[in-house]
Order: structure tokens, then C-alpha cells, then sequence
């Protein structure tokens, strides 16, 4: 396989936890990346999924480098990212760029869409002549679907699909190589959202985009992507190809992910295991110590407790043909059969 575009190795963030008004001091930190490692290939969607608060959005940030990292490495074609800043930041911006969640709130109001599609332009200057640049936003509407002559309308007089797709044609404005999509279709109607999936799909293949598709609904996640990521309190818990983590799940967090998804068949749905998990997320600011889904796990035994469980492949299940070997951070993986999202 060749060279990833993104490499992602031991990814830290942790936000400090202050007290005091005049003299603060800290008193702890929010673990909300703590270890996350991954590769991005051209042309790939890798998906990251996991319930709110468990670090996604704070990856999506970081590879933006909106934050900055408490430690680790994000590798841009080999070249570390974190340790840039003025100009070399900027021409590595203008390779990886980000569609967000709420398409209300992420165009400005006061701006129309030509501005608000033509404003990477005022940045990247070189990336269209100053005489071009209307003609490159039309260009851009009609990619996505947009009429042309809507260029000098404002966001207010757009359905959220239809702005959605505006925010797209922003970030695909500059032709980058690497599109970030934070919850992209997770504020749209159910149809809309198959819409800009379809969309995002055909742009993959015109412009040999990768995607880091971030989303809760995991019917949505396994119809993009390539490869699925499975975070869990700041870490992943299991990372593999759809297939694999979809048919053949090995961490039980996974598993127990996928048996609370809807099943519209009445019979399969009277015969699944429904899997029920104790207690609450525990907070990232106090993660339990060793295994961090040790707390809610129905296999955890003391070794969980005392020892942390690396992201590979589990031995006992290296030599298997079935789907079963791949990447669960879990010490006692195995495959249990859930009824997966269809």
C-alpha cells in the first residue's frame, strides 16, 4: 500500500483544570485525546464513531491545528505539523480543510454566498487570479449542485442541505488533498443527509479526495467509509475495514455499539442479544486506570485494572480469515456475532 497522506501517532490533549480567581493554579486536566494513532491514505475515508464527549471532534480540531497538541505527532506527507507556524502552517492549511456540523451557524450571515465561498480566495490568494475568482464560485455551486445564479443570495434564504452543500463547496474551494468532516449531516433531515452523502461520494472520486468522516450514526459511517475507527474516552477502542469491524467486531464496546442499532426486522429484532452496559462514561477528567471501558465491561478482570491494552491485532485471533483480525485495543477480543447496521 503506498505512503499515507496523514499519519497520526500518539495524539495528546489534555485541557487543564485551574482554580482560584487571582492566583489560579492546576488542579488537574480533561484527558480529551489521549493516545490516538491512525494513517489517512489518498483517496480514503477513514470513520471515526463513539458517543459524545469521547474526543472526536478534539482530533478533528487538532488535525486542523485549531488546537495545539499536548504531545504526539501529526505527520502531513511525512512532515510534522504541529511544529509548524506562520507560512508553512498556512500552505499546509490549504491542503487539508474542514466541513463542520451546523450549517446554520458555520456561514456567516452577513456575508453572501459568492463572499463566504470566495473568501479562501482573500487567504490563498495564489490559488485563483483576482479576475477569475467569480467565475471559480460559480464553478464551485455548480459542483455541488447549486445554481450558479444563487452566487449574491445569503445563507438565511438556503435549506440546511442546500447549505451544507455551500460549506462544501468552501472547502473544496482551494483543491485540497484531505477534507475533515465533523458531523457533516448530523443537523440534516434524513433524506437530505443521503443527498450529501451521495454528493461527497462523487467529489471523493473527481477529485481523489480523504475523508475523516466523523458521525454517531453508524449506518451512515459504514456506507462511506473504508476503514472505521471506534473511540472511546479520548481513545481508540478498535479500528479496521468496514467489514471488519461491522461483521466481525472483537472490543466489547464495539459490540455493544452495535447491538443498540434500530433493526427494522420484527423477527431478527425478537431474537438479537441485545447488549445492556452498567454504569455511566466515566469523567475524562478522572479516567479509571489500565483498560478506560474496564468500568462497563462484562469480560474486565484485574489485569484490565493494572495494565493499559495496546491497539493491535490480538494474538489469538492473528491467524484468522474471517474478518477477526484486526487492530481492538482489548486484552480478552474475541468475535461476537451482533446484528449489525444494515
Amino acid at each position: 500500500m503506498a505512503e499515507p497522506i496523514l499519519q497520526v501517532r500518539d495524539l495528546v490533549k489534555h485541557f487543564p483544570l485551574t482554580r482560584g480567581i487571582l492566583f489560579k493554579r492546576q488542579v488537574g486536566a480533561v484527558r480529551a485525546v489521549d493516545g490516538v494513532s491512525f494513517d489517512l491514505h489518498r483517496g480514503e475515508t477513514l470513520g471515526i464513531v463513539g458517543e459524545s464527549g469521547c474526543g472526536k471532534s478534539t482530533v478533528a480540531k487538532l488535525l486542523m491545528n485549531l488546537e495545539r497538541p499536548t504531545s504526539g505527532q501529526i505527520l502531513y506527507k511525512g512532515e510534522d505539523i504541529t511544529r509548524l507556524s506562520g507560512r508553512a502552517l498556512k500552505a499546509v492549511r490549504r491542503n487539508i480543510q474542514m466541513v463542520f456540523q451546523d450549517p446554520y451557524t458555520s456561514l456567516n450571515p452577513r456575508m453572501t454566498v459568492g463572499d463566504i465561498i470566495g473568501e479562501p480566495f482573500e487567504i490563498h490568494p495564489e490559488a485563483a487570479p483576482k479576475g477569475s475568482r467569480r467565475q471559480k464560485v460559480r464553478e464551485l455551486l455548480d459542483v455541488v449542485g447549486l445554481n450558479p445564479e444563487y452566487i449574491n443570495r445569503y445563507p438565511h434564504q438556503f435549506s440546511g442541505g442546500q447549505r451544507q452543500r455551500i460549506g462544501i463547496a468552501r472547502g473544496l474551494a482551494l483543491n485540497p488533498e484531505i477534507i475533515i468532516c465533523d458531523e457533516p449531516v448530523s443537523a440534516l433531515d434524513v433524506s437530505v443527509q443521503a443527498q450529501v452523502i451521495n454528493l461527497m461520494e462523487r467529489l471523493q472520486n473527481e477529485f481523489d479526495l480523504a475523508y475523516l468522516f466523523i458521525a454517531h450514526d453508524l449506518s451512515i459511517v459504514r456506507h462511506i467509509s473504508d476503514r472505521v475507527g471506534v473511540m472511546y474516552l479520548g481513545r481508540i477502542a478498535e479500528i479496521g475495514t468496514d467489514a471488519e469491524i461491522y461483521d466481525r467486531p472483537t472490543h466489547p464496546y464495539t459490540q455493544a455499539l452495535l447491538s443498540a442499532v434500530p433493526q427494522p426486522d420484527p423477527e431478527a429484532r425478537d431474537t438479537r442479544e441485545r447488549i445492556l452496559l452498567s454504569g455511566d462514561v466515566p469523567s475524562p477528567a478522572n479516567p479509571p486506570s489500565g483498560c478506560r471501558f474496564r468500568t462497563r465491561c462484562w469480560k474486565a478482570q484485574d489485569r484490565c485494572a493494572e495494565e493499559t491494552p495496546l491497539l493491535a491485532v490480538p494474538e489469538a485471533l492473528a491467524k484468522a480469515e474471517d474478518g477477526a483480525a484486526h487492530a481492538s485495543a482489548c486484552h480478552f477480543a474475541e468475535v461476537k456475532d451482533v446484528v449489525h447496521a444494515a
